[in-house]
């Protein structure tokens, strides 16, 4: 494994990212750019991984280190990756070691940006980050965050584990190659007034996670988003809503040729039938609220002639089996995701479920702790195997 560590501030994470290969049995060799050394120097890396650190085209005089390092890794990880370095990369600039090994190399690539807001979302970093995803890169990241010089904004580096996550996806099945998949993620907000919603605790983690993972093994992807707290997949078309009327809008006109859709969101299952026109007033009294139910996005798939295959999520408290057999049988699904929620440290914002999968033919999987990544890559696992029988 190529571990190639650029000149920013969350260089310092990178460490981590060399013991989390280390410790799944990967040989690392590390190349650090002139000003990464800026952030954390040689002798970290070379404790961790029992490895040489390399930083220059020179340090084996007599041999061509580039094309060694190149021919022997499996795979390369670039993390952080700073906007030069992406630039240079994009543009086959091979100017130091770690771009020259990379211009070399044929293994697969993840690359994890991490820069500030402005340079992110810069047009020039924009069109450099698509050229190496068409080329077969892997983009994590980057997430929002607390950034250097104090600020917060979208340009923080993706989680270590997230970025194994990806390296590890780099070796995995390819298995939605040329299937298109319409996934739903995050809350609802149902107004009340224009300042006002009926809402949930939902983030859009989840479905983000779900949509990574198709996209890892070569789905086209639809992503319709509600106003979560997560950035969205990059690589996926994003469709962002906020109500439940508009969600289900946007998935009916997504679907087309989908051959399958996974419905993610905490849809809300009701909203007031009349959403005041100015902010309701407190001295004007408690108002009441008329509640109608929202549209059955699910229910209305699943009525359809040509069906694709259909996933379902449902968020329970109690009787979670029955609970998921109803909705499955119902709403004429393949599968249903029954989350347990309720339980600190679960479900909603957290980096773990409590679930169980249900099938309308074939295994279930039982009810236990999984991180979100994990039951992304099971979901995705079952619907592969669900077209592959069609």
């Amino acid at each position: 494994m190529l571990l190639g560590v650029t000149g920013g501030i969350a260089a310092y994470k990178a460490a981590l990212v060399a013991r989390l290969l280390e410790g799944a049995g990967a040989d690392v060799s590390v190349v650090l750019t002139e000003n990464a050394s800026r952030f954390i120097g040689p002798d970290t890396f070379a404790a961790l991984t029992r490895e040489p650190v390399y930083s220059s085209l020179w340090d084996r005089p007599g041999e061509v280190l580039h094309v060694r390092l190149a021919h022997e890794a499996d795979a390369a990880v670039v993390a952080p990756a700073t906007a030069n370095v992406i630039a240079k990369l994009a543009n086959g600039l091979a100017d130091d070691l770690l771009s020259a090994t990379l211009l070399e190399a044929r293994c697969p690539l993840v690359i994890a940006p991490a820069m500030h807001t402005g340079m992110w979302e810069h047009p020039a970093t924009s069109a450099n980050v698509e050229v190496l995803r068409e080329r077969g890169a892997r983009i994590v990241g980057p997430v929002s965050g607390r950034l250097a010089h104090g600020d917060e904004g979208l340009g923080r580096l993706a989680e270590p584990e997230d970025i194994v996550a990806a390296v590890r996806a780099a070796f995995g099945p390819r298995d939605l190659e040329g299937r298109r998949l319409v996934i739903s993620a995050g809350p609802t907000h149902e107004p009340i007034d224009p300042v006002r919603f009926l809402g949930n605790r939902s983030t859009g983690k989840m479905g983000i996670a779900i949509a990574n993972a198709a996209l890892e093994r070569g789905a086209a992807v639809t992503l319709v988003l509600g106003p979560g707290t997560v950035a969205p997949s990059a690589g996926a078309h994003v469709v962002p809503v906020e109500t439940a009327e508009q969600m289900r809008d946007a998935v009916i006109a997504s679907v087309g040729e989908a051959d399958a859709v996974v419905m993610a969101a905490a849809v809300a299952d009701f909203r007031p039938k009349q959403a005041a026109g100015s902010k309701l007033k407190k001295d004007a009294g408690v108002p009441d609220l008329i509640l109608e139910p929202t549209p059955d996005i699910l229910a209305e798939l699943g009525e359809r002639e040509r069906r694709p295959i259909l996933v379902g999520f449902a968020a329970e408290t109690d009787d979670l089996e029955a609970s998921g057999r109803s909705k499955l049988a119902s709403k004429h699904l393949d599968l249903v995701v029954v989350n347990r929620v309720g339980r600190a440290g679960t479900g909603f914002g957290s980096e773990t479920n409590d679930a169980m999968i249900l099938a309308a033919e074939g295994e279930n999987e039982p009810l236990r702790t999984w991180t979100k990544a994990e039951l992304a890559s099971a979901i995705c696992d079952r619907v592969a195997t669900l077209l592959g029988r069609r």
